[in-house]
């Protein structure tokens, strides 16, 4: 194994624990059959509730071998599917699947965000809920304009995330409406702080 595979997920995982006060309030929704896209480090399985029947988690870069990650699936109270695929290719799961689909600081980094999306409506089943949790474009104007001067460089730094993308059009824009959506500032610098959380259901 390389070392910046062995390292990738050691310093995600850590870097990640910072959102850790986010997660229940959304992860704690979930409910039935469920798809997480973005799994990472599993940092959500401690707050899905025990109304989750199973979890089918896609990560293009999973962070197999991280103790932490595979004790966080040892102790979930129901079966974890993981599989290493991109949330924006053709998914491997029947239409109408999943009750839920989970979303938490990965919209940021999908290549194509909006065919993801589109995937993501494919496998829901009718009734079947969007639970999202991310950073994005700011809606202070001076705010978004750092965040459009900065991102080029910030994508060659992180080889993925966009800091700016505007959250709630791009669900919009894959086929959901929004139920609930709630906009605020978290930690940290204000380019990364602004975060959206929200429900949407197939339009």
């Amino acid at each position: 194994m390389r070392l910046a595979d062995w390292l990738r997920p050691r310093l995600l995982d850590r870097l990640m624990a910072q959102l850790d006060d986010l997660r229940p309030e959304i992860a704690g929704r979930a409910e039935g059959e469920v798809l997480e896209l973005g799994f990472g480090t599993g940092r959500n399985l401690p707050h899905l509730p025990p109304r989750v029947k199973r979890l089918a988690a896609i990560d293009p870069k999973p962070g197999d071998g991280l103790p932490a990650l595979e004790d966080r699936v040892a102790c979930a109270p129901f079966p974890v599917e993981r599989h290493a695929l991109r949330a924006d290719g053709e998914l491997p799961f029947d239409a109408g699947r999943f009750d839920t689909v989970l979303t938490t600081f990965t919209l940021c980094s999908i290549p194509d965000p909006l065919r993801a999306l589109r995937e993501v409506r494919r496998v829901l089943a009718p009734g079947g809920r969007l639970l999202f949790l991310e950073h994005g474009r700011a809606p202070d104007p001076r705010t978004a304009r750092w965040q459009d001067r900065l991102n080029p460089l910030w994508l060659r730094l992180t080889g993925e995330c966009n800091m700016n993308r505007p959250i709630d059009r791009l669900v919009e824009a894959g086929g959901f409406r929004l139920e609930e959506l709630t906009r605020f500032r978290h930690r940290g610098p204000a380019v990364l702080a602004h975060m959206y959380r929200g429900v949407a259901h197939s339009a």
